[in-house]
């Protein structure tokens, strides 16, 4: 049995993580202090438009909130009980993300519907130039989750940036849905946008939710193809082979490999290791693996998985 962990790797990964905390520190004050600006807003205006924006935005204030404690949990080292620490914690967070934005959007249609019956009459003015605000501070947040943070392949991170990035079609929503009020007093505008709002937020959370439950179920990381490892080992010399072979992702950025190399009798089994690790890690930027290399000999049970 082997496993392996490069130090290098360690370091970039905890790097990256200093920097994705602190674009979700900014990202998170910016999102509280417009979040009660549009709320108050959207009383003073009676706009839903402006409401169901506060309202997402809240969530999103307890989702960036929420990403940011995984993180400071997911830095707990490991115990004998977790034996991969915290990182998961990310994922669950990512998750618990995912089915907040789909509740969000049902809250918006649901209320939409009732005002489409009834449009009551909105302070249009008022609440575009607040939209106008809440729309620029979310472009700022976006722009620092982005400049600092690593929000294509770190799932906690990407669950946080779609809700900041709902919460910007919201705010564009409201000024569009502001200004058809204000021209044309055409107040169904202020429903309608807000139902294709919602439509936006469901088709992100539907995003975040299927990765989310990806990596809880350990699939194989979605960059990386497994028949394509397995050729990869296959062609190293001595290995006649390869079985019970596992990649799945701990956290987003961290992902690891398990499997079984049956060799030819006479060769080395410790420059086949050596081969194996280097190719892994060269090839496919996993660090983490436990590789067992067994030759004709060896017996062991069938496994079930």
């Amino acid at each position: 049995m082997h496993h392996h962990h490069g130090p290098a790797g360690t370091d970039a990964h905890h790097h990256q993580r200093e920097r994705n905390k602190s674009g979700l520190t900014i990202a998170l004050s910016i999102t509280v202090g417009i979040m009660l600006l549009e709320f108050f807003g959207g009383l003073i205006t009676n706009s839903l438009a402006l409401l169901s924006d506060a309202g997402h935005m809240l969530s999103d204030a307890g989702s960036l909130a929420l990403s940011l404690t995984a993180m400071w949990f997911a830095l707990k080292p490991p115990s004998p009980q977790k034996t991969y620490g915290f990182y998961r914690a990310e994922i669950l967070a990512a998750l618990f993300n995912g089915v907040t934005l789909f509740i969000i959007a049902g809250f918006i249609v649901w209320e939409a519907v009732h005002r489409f019956l009834e449009p009551p009459r909105v302070d249009s003015g008022i609440m575009v130039a607040i939209a106008a605000i809440g729309l620029l501070a979310n472009v700022a947040s976006a722009w620092f989750l982005m400049r600092k943070g690593d929000v294509k392949e770190n799932v906690n991170l990407r669950s946080a940036y779609l809700h900041i990035i709902g919460d910007a079609l919201g705010s564009a929503g409201a000024i569009v849905a502001g200004l058809l009020m204000l021209l044309f007093s055409w107040y169904w505008a202020d429903p309608i946008i807000s139902v294709l709002v919602a439509v936006l937020i469901l088709k992100s959370a539907w995003g975040v939710l299927n990765h989310a439950t990806h990596i809880l179920m350990e699939g194989t990381p979605v960059a990386i193809d497994q028949e394509e490892v397995r050729r990869t080992l296959q062609s190293i010399p001595g290995v006649r082979d390869v079985h019970d072979l596992h990649i799945w992702t701990i956290t987003s950025g961290l992902d690891s490999l398990s499997c079984h190399l049956l060799v030819e009798d006479d060769t080395d089994c410790q420059s086949v290791l050596q081969e194996a690790i280097r190719k892994i890690e060269e090839q496919f930027q996993i660090r983490h693996t436990t590789i067992q290399v067994e030759k004709s000999r060896l017996q062991h049970a069938e496994l079930e998985v």
